[in-house]
């Protein structure tokens, strides 16, 4: 295949990719109520569904590029396309949350691999003045999914039912498949050495702390083994840091913690998206159990918050030029955690037009603080502590996601104590916002930090999206 034409055609195919991944993430959470009662469980004890698909992407991701040089890129990624196609059909045919949930797991697998390895083909293949235009048009998919993915999800159940939310990866799958085999570059490189020490160690690490806050949630586990499996996890992660230190190539260098802005953007990242990590995941279900929002309605009532980011994209830059990282993250975290607290004032007799501004608001300070929060991460990384620098953000910003979760699970659990009742519902979900909206506050007192005099080095160089 001509060189010229591999260009041309790679974008797409990693577009598609990207696509089914950022649609999956978001159009699951609208369909949770009506799985629930198909399933016969409680929709307060579906979390499990986003936390293991989080969790196993954030597990894969920093082996993707060892696998693409090792394997190849048409192989890995053509494999991944696979597997997360597999993975949906698979879920489409559960009948059983056990089930569901390890088919989510076959979807995490592959969906760990599709944009890092898309990603990678693209930078050994496209020209260098040609990349900064492809990849922009590689991550309009990641603005798409936000916008498509809530409503489609409830209009699927309510025309059809929840499995289609799932078999509507098959066709796009089948699609990325054969334009995967018949036109990415199969590009190798030297694999070295992969720690697989450290990534036992690391992973086992995430995996436990998860599990402790998700059983936590659940009501599945004790409080003493949710303990328990806490202290554990944190002792892995104390065992990696250990391993790291004496290994010529660790999975992370702890070399990265020496940049003192990449320090505070992982942190920083860590804490604040404890808070804004589980709205995703909280709001379908208020709209519907606590509102009585129909599934589709509810996946409309999502659309603001999408708009509300992309409006975001076009000041972000000249905020963080004119005022700097420091004052942009600090007042912004204080916002995003105001805004997420003040969804306690909405009740059932808030007309719908208040819904919108206030969740289009909240769009627009949410995407400013994924942005910022991602850039400033970065910023300071040279050639030698990019990748690395870049695929940790990538793992934490997963595992935050499905720490998020599990926590907005387990206080929304704990407040409603497993009692779904209209008038104890709605006070509930209340003090689930105010809480994970104070806790997101603290990662001000993260960036606070930052040096108060770090702005954009270039004017014309973007700030990171939050994909």
């Amino acid at each position: 295949m001509p060189e010229k034409q591999a260009v041309g055609i790679l974008p797409w195919i990693v577009a598609i990719g990207f696509f089914m991944q950022a649609l999956d993430m978001t159009i699951l959470n609208t369909a949770l109520p009506s799985m629930a009662v198909s399933l016969g469980e409680s929709p307060l004890r579906m979390q499990s569904l986003i936390v293991s698909y989080a969790l196993t992407v954030a597990l894969l991701i920093p082996a993707s590029g060892w696998l693409a040089d090792r394997f190849g890129t048409r192989n890995v990624f053509f494999s991944a396309v696979v597997l997360f196609s597999l993975g949906s059909l698979l879920c489409a045919l559960s009948t059983s949350v056990h089930m569901l949930i390890a088919a989510r797991i076959v979807q995490g697998l592959g969906g760990a691999l599709l944009l890092p390895v898309g990603r990678l083909a693209i930078l050994r293949t496209v020209p260098r003045e040609q990349l900064l235009q492809v990849l922009s048009f590689v991550v309009i998919p990641g603005l798409v999914g936000p916008l498509l993915g809530p409503t489609l999800g409830g209009w699927l159940v309510e025309v059809a039912s929840w499995h289609w939310v799932f078999l509507i990866n098959i066709p796009v799958g089948i699609v990325g498949c054969i334009a995967t085999w018949r036109y990415m570059p199969n590009l190798r490189s030297d694999a070295g050495k992969f720690d697989l020490h450290g990534f036992v160690l690391f992973g086992a690490a995430m995996v436990l702390v998860s599990l402790a806050l998700q059983g936590l949630g659940e009501k599945s586990i004790s409080l003493a083994a949710a303990l328990f499996l806490l202290v554990a996890g944190l002792a892995f992660f104390a065992a990696y840091w250990l391993h790291a230190v004496r290994t010529p190539r660790p999975l992370f260098s702890l070399a990265l913690f020496r940049i003192h802005s990449f320090s505070v953007g992982i942190l920083g990242n860590l804490f604040a998206r404890l808070g804004s990590g589980g709205i995703p995941y909280l709001s379908p279900l208020f709209l519907q159990l606590a509102l009585g929002f129909s599934p589709l309605h509810a996946g409309m009532l999502m659309i603001p918050t999408a708009l509300g980011a992309m409006t975001s994209k076009t000041f972000v830059n000249r905020l963080v030029e004119k005022f700097g990282y420091q004052r942009v993250l600090v007042v912004n975290t204080l916002l995003v955690g105001a805004m997420i607290a003040s969804y306690a004032i909405i009740t059932p007799a808030m007309p719908v037009w208040g819904l919108c501004l206030q969740f289009f608001a909240f769009g627009i300070v949410n995407s400013i603080q994924f942005a910022a929060m991602n850039t400033v991460t970065l910023k300071d990384l040279d050639d030698e502590t990019a990748s690395s620098g870049n695929s940790l953000l990538s793992v934490m910003m997963q595992l935050s996601m499905s720490l998020g979760v599990a926590m907005a699970a387990a206080l929304l659990a704990a407040f409603t104590d497993g009692k779904l009742q209209r008038e104890t519902v709605v006070g509930a979900f209340h003090a689930t916002y105010i809480s994970i909206g104070l806790i997101g506050m603290l990662a001000a007192s993260i960036f606070f930090q930052l040096d108060r005099n770090s702005r954009i080095a270039r004017p014309k160089e973007p700030v990171a999206d939050e994909t």
